[in-house]
């Protein structure tokens, strides 16, 4: 039975360096860095571009401050700078249209973009020094991760392509997984759920370097124009502003990933080990905090010796909110409370109230009759197409 401290997210937040290697959902703060290669004779056009982004962004939520820096060695070479209460807001507001709207003119007279994001962990020094961390907003413990980065796509194909879209994506020779000396391809799980397709990948090593190797493979090309005349948003892949503008809408970031006690020798020594993904439709604007419920369940399930739920990663744009998890044994055998990532009660009846409708029938929040969420489990439950590991992971 779950206790009421381990509903309260501030125990639980206590608890996260032990299973949780990533999670946007602390309340740190929120360090974004922005590095920039300027067209030679641009300078003056980013400026200007810059200024009208910036004058925007001080009236967005959760924003507290920013700044621009031009390196002293290379004038080509910038970088921005900016502060955020937490990650959830700055989130909200990368991954808007208005933001995808407002960068435009930056396309024109950049070369290249890398952006890092970090929770604040500890700092010295301004009338702060000495308060706890917690009071500062600060990250309190280290996370201790696996070297694993976990990224998703998502994008929707035309109503009524969707197995001819499914036999292009399952049918591909899988690209050399070694990048380079530092970075390599992990795994790609691809699943859809109606015509909405997800694109999971993991990598170790340099994420944007792994995406951009991807691109040029042959192989992945080839799959990428044979689906272009299903998808419902056009894009043109020899045309780098309307590739850039797709794959910007496509992302759909990893915010949260919680591992359970169980090592991978643990794992061969039960039940095979499934993967499989969840989709969680959010009601408009509720996608975020839906996701941060979840999260908050995950958690506290990780510390249940006896759940069959091993790994949970969290997706979430907007108000697509994918849970993809590593389950021991067959997802039909398993509890689908737990599964589902909704084994407290009163949290289960609030995540009830940021679904959309919910086209298995309507669940009672009070209630939540297995039989309700057996159907909710088979309604969310995306089908797999391909699951690609590399050989020696």
């Amino acid at each position: 039975m779950t206790t009421t401290s381990e509903r309260d997210p501030e125990s639980l937040r206590r608890r996260m360096s032990q299973r949780v290697s990533q999670s946007v959902f602390d309340g740190s703060r929120l360090r974004v860095v922005l590095m920039v290669h300027v067209y030679d004779g641009a300078q003056q056009q980013f400026l200007e571009a810059y200024e009208q982004l910036s004058t925007h962004v001080a009236s967005v939520p959760g924003h507290i401050s920013d700044q621009l820096c031009q390196s002293i060695e290379n004038p080509s070479q910038w970088l921005i700078t900016s502060e955020w209460e937490s990650a959830p807001p700055f989130l909200s507001w990368i991954n808007s249209e208005q933001h995808v709207r407002m960068v435009q003119p930056l396309h024109g007279c950049v070369r290249d973009t890398r952006s890092l994001r970090f929770h604040v962990v500890r700092e010295t020094g301004g009338p702060a020094a000495g308060v706890p961390a917690e009071a500062r907003r600060l990250q309190t413990f280290p996370r201790i991760g696996d070297g694993v980065v976990r990224h998703a796509l998502t994008f929707t194909v035309r109503p009524g392509s969707e197995e001819a879209v499914a036999r292009i994506l399952a049918d591909y020779a899988s690209p050399e997984p070694r990048v380079d000396d530092s970075t390599r391809l992990c795994r790609t799980s691809l699943f859809m759920h109606g015509n909405r397709v997800v694109r999971a990948v993991e990598v170790k090593g340099d994420l944007m370097a792994a995406l951009r190797y991807v691109a040029r493979q042959p192989e992945v090309r080839a799959v990428e124009e044979a689906i272009n005349p299903y998808l419902e948003q056009d894009r043109d892949l020899d045309d780098p502003g309307s590739a850039r503008v797709f794959f910007t809408r496509a992302a759909l970031p990893a915010l949260h990933h919680v591992a359970a006690g169980q090592t991978s020798g643990a794992e061969g020594a039960g039940a095979p080990v499934h993967r499989y993904a969840l989709h969680y439709p959010a009601r408009p604007e509720q996608g975020m905090r839906l996701a941060e419920l979840l999260a908050w369940q995950d958690v506290a399930a990780a510390e249940d010796p006896g759940s069959p739920v091993l790994r949970s990663t969290i997706f979430q744009r907007d108000e697509t909110v994918v849970r993809m998890i590593d389950v021991r044994g067959e997802l039909e055998a398993a509890d689908p409370v737990v599964c589902l990532g909704l084994p407290d009660p009163v949290r289960a009846a609030e995540l009830t109230t940021l679904f959309d409708a919910d086209p298995a029938g309507p669940v009672d929040p009070a209630r939540l009759r297995p039989a309700d969420l057996a159907r909710f489990l088979d309604t969310a439950r995306m089908r797999l197409i391909t699951d690609r590991r590399s050989p020696d992971v």
